[in-house]
């Protein structure tokens, strides 16, 4: 693609605070995901992820683009994905992380 370049090219030009900046507003976005942009970073399709979850694509992409949802439910997502749920409730006197919803071992 003509005019188009590698960032890594575009990266190396900038200025360390830039590059700073850069890093910092990578880091934000990264802590502030949807469910389907958490997929597509962990690169599954809807289909891989289905899968791996035990269900079929058409009810993952209606889990995606819920905004209510079973703890279970968005805890079995994240593990697929290979994470970890945490909830931590913050309270004006302090966080609280809350123990109840952790898997049984």
């Amino acid at each position: 693609m003509a005019g188009h370049k590698p960032f890594s090219e575009l990266r190396d030009k900038m200025s360390p605070d830039s590059r700073q900046r850069s890093d910092e507003l990578a880091k934000t976005m990264l802590g502030e995901m949807l469910l389907a942009e958490m997929r597509r970073h962990a690169n599954l399709t809807q289909v891989e992820l289905a899968e791996k979850l035990g269900i079929k694509q058409p009810s993952l992409s209606q889990l995606e683009s819920q905004d209510d949802m079973q703890i279970s439910t968005l805890q079995r997502i994240v593990q697929a994905l290979g994470g970890s749920l945490e909830i931590i409730a913050h309270l004006p006197e302090g966080d609280v992380r809350l123990h109840q919803f952790q898997p049984h071992e």
